[in-house]
């Protein structure tokens, strides 16, 4: 065996073997491996993909169902033919329309007779037959443009009887655009969408569109065609299979656009069941393969360094028995370096003891800063509230020794006034705790109810009264007593807070100091815009763009975390509105946060209150 390892060809063969070995094996386990990364990333893509799609076609699903209760709309029921009111329903369908950033709205009767709708556009063919099967959207192509539209259905029915149908169209092009861009971004990456016909109807690759994903014999090609959702010919035939793995997936052959011969390509389906789609995404497995033979080759090349390590270790051994007088010199070098081992390993212990101690002390004074930090805090937050209470408590006191020695006196009614007056100063503590009780309450997050305006903005600036009377705030409040809108009480509250106390934060510096809160109609008195200006310094163009931001904050650091805003523009957005900011108009100082609500009921009269 000895006599074997020494000689050269010998070596020459081991190496060989090896360089054989480490290829096919670093060949295999590399392509494994890239296929499974693949695989992963693929999944989380198309399940991305799948819930970009979903969240598209859901977006505008409860617009038909929140026209239906329009009561011009259900006046055209009862008159289907009336001319006029046939026209104005069209108007506010056109609004709704624009505003909603749909396609096309239109009123139909039963029969798939257009009555209503917000631009002159034929309906889709595909019309009475989803109205025969009752379905509540359906899948139809543009002859037009040949893009993918998607209809959202909502019958109107009365007493069971179904008197017409409201149908919302938009356009998938723009999604179907985004895909096309990131398809051609990746190259390595393809998106499919086929309908419940197993037809391509969206696609990042635009030759694959109204292509059959499986096998379609000269029969079902002339149904399809006949069937009219198409708008031009059925493309060719994908031959892909009818059920592919959602997570491992399976390896196809699949010919691209511009290229030669077919690719090897990683298919995997996503089954979106409500919609009656098929999501398939095409993983090109070219890189993978490239990977691979790059892997294979590092594997022979690892396998022919193993053969030269045993080379090298043959001729090493040689090398020893020729070093054998050496041992004794060794040894002793073995010592010294044992030595100086054990001395740099007691220095490395002693550095890292003190090191630990730093990091104690830097964490016990990191502790400390943010106690104290915690405690200035709760000193900034108690500061109003204590004046607002020991200020009446002082008066209590006075009126109460003020009351004994009249009673002395025999000075029954001064007696009842200074009661009176005690009475009024202790409602008033019970009414600020009472409001902050309320307002520190954990709000519902579902819009319920209404909620009269001016007692939001009462109780608003009641919390922060302290704070405007150390100012010396003119507050002018210009809202109907018997405006209502839809929303929460205490989450309305709390914008106003946030609003109101930026505005006094603003007139901190200032020589004038004008807070103004109004409501102005909109739509008719359907909506109310609310308005909370100050006279403040206002802020830059560079700092409204930045506004909404999480984060960002105008005040010196320490005085704001710059979420009041963030919150705020949230809170509006659940009830039904937007935030907005800007500056005074002409040479006024100051800025204006709107914002709009619905609103439930609405005063014959406004009153303007100073507050």
């Amino acid at each position: 065996m000895f006599l074997l390892l020494g000689r050269p060809g010998f070596h020459l063969f081991l190496t060989g073997l090896l360089m054989v070995l480490g290829f096919a094996l670093a060949h295999r386990l590399s392509e494994r491996s890239g296929r499974e990364q693949l695989s992963a990333l693929s999944t989380e893509r198309l399940e991305l993909y799948a819930t970009n799609l979903a969240a598209e076609l859901g977006r505008h699903a409860s617009l038909p169902s929140l026209l239906a209760i329009d009561p011009t709309l259900q006046s055209l029921l009862q008159a289907p033919q009336d001319e006029s009111r046939r026209n104005a329903v069209s108007q506010m369908l056109a609004r709704v329309n624009v505003r909603a950033g749909t396609h096309q709205i239109f009123v139909a009767d039963a029969q798939g007779q257009v009555l209503s709708a917000s631009e002159p556009l034929a309906p889709p063919a595909r019309l009475r037959e989803a109205l025969a099967q009752g379905r509540s959207h359906f899948f139809a192509a543009d002859p037009a443009t040949g893009s993918t539209d998607f209809y959202l259905l909502h019958p109107l029915r009365q007493a069971q009887a179904l008197l017409g149908v409201i149908v919302v169209r938009f356009n998938l092009a723009p999604l179907e655009a985004t895909w096309v861009d990131m398809g051609l971004r990746s190259q390595g990456e393809r998106i499919l969408v086929a309908d419940d016909q197993d037809v391509v109807i969206m696609s990042s690759v635009q030759a694959w569109k109204y292509a059959v994903l499986d096998h379609a014999d000269p029969s079902r090609r002339q149904a399809l065609q006949a069937s009219a959702r198409y708008p031009q010919a059925i493309g060719p035939d994908l031959d892909l299979p009818a059920s592919l793995e959602v997570h491992q997936g399976q390896q196809v052959r699949l010919p691209l656009p511009h290229a030669a011969g077919a690719r090897p390509m990683l298919a995997q389906q996503r089954q979106l069941v409500p919609l009656g789609l098929r999501l398939v995404a095409l993983s090109d497995l070219t890189e993978v393969r490239q990977r691979a033979q790059l892997a294979a080759w590092g594997g022979a090349a690892f396998g022919a360094s193993v053969g030269l390590l045993v080379l090298y270790l043959s001729s090493r051994r040689r090398a020893l028995r020729q070093l054998t007088n050496a041992q004794t010199a060794l040894q002793q070098a073995h010592g010294q370096l044992e030595q100086l081992v054990d001395s740099r390993t007691a220095e490395l212990r002693q550095t890292n003891e003190a090191l630990k101690l730093q990091i104690a002390q830097r964490l016990q004074t990191e502790g400390e800063l943010l106690q104290a930090s915690k405690l200035a805090v709760l000193g900034q937050m108690s500061a109003g509230l204590s004046h607002e209470v020991n200020q009446p408590l002082t008066a209590l006191r006075a009126l109460a020794r003020n009351s004994m020695r009249l009673l002395e006196a025999g000075r029954q009614d001064a007696v009842a006034a200074n009661l009176q007056i005690m009475d009024d100063m202790v409602e008033r503590m019970s009414q600020i705790t009472r409001q902050l009780k309320s307002f520190a309450r954990k709000a519902d997050e579902q819009v319920t109810g209404s909620q009269s305006l001016l007692d939001s903005v009462r109780n608003a600036l009641l919390l922060l009264e302290h704070r405007s009377r150390a100012l010396g705030v003119q507050a002018d409040v210009d809202i109907a007593p018997g405006l209502r809108v839809r929303a929460e009480a205490n989450r309305l509250e709390q914008v106003l807070v946030n609003l109101i106390g930026n505005a006094l934060d603003a007139m901190q510096h200032e020589a004038t100091r004008r807070l103004r809160v109004q409501a102005l109609p909109q739509e008719e008195g359907r909506r109310v815009l609310v308005k909370v200006q100050d006279s403040g310094a206002g802020v830059s163009e560079a700092e409204m763009s930045h506004l909404f931001e999480p984060f960002f904050t105008t005040k010196p650091a320490g005085e704001g975390l710059g979420l009041g805003l963030v919150i705020s523009a949230k809170i509006v957005h659940e009830f039904g509105g937007t935030l907005r900011a800007q500056r005074l108009p002409g040479d006024e100082r100051g800025m204006s946060f709107e914002f709009d609500l619905t609103v439930e009921t609405w005063a014959t009269t406004a009153e303007s209150h100073d507050v």
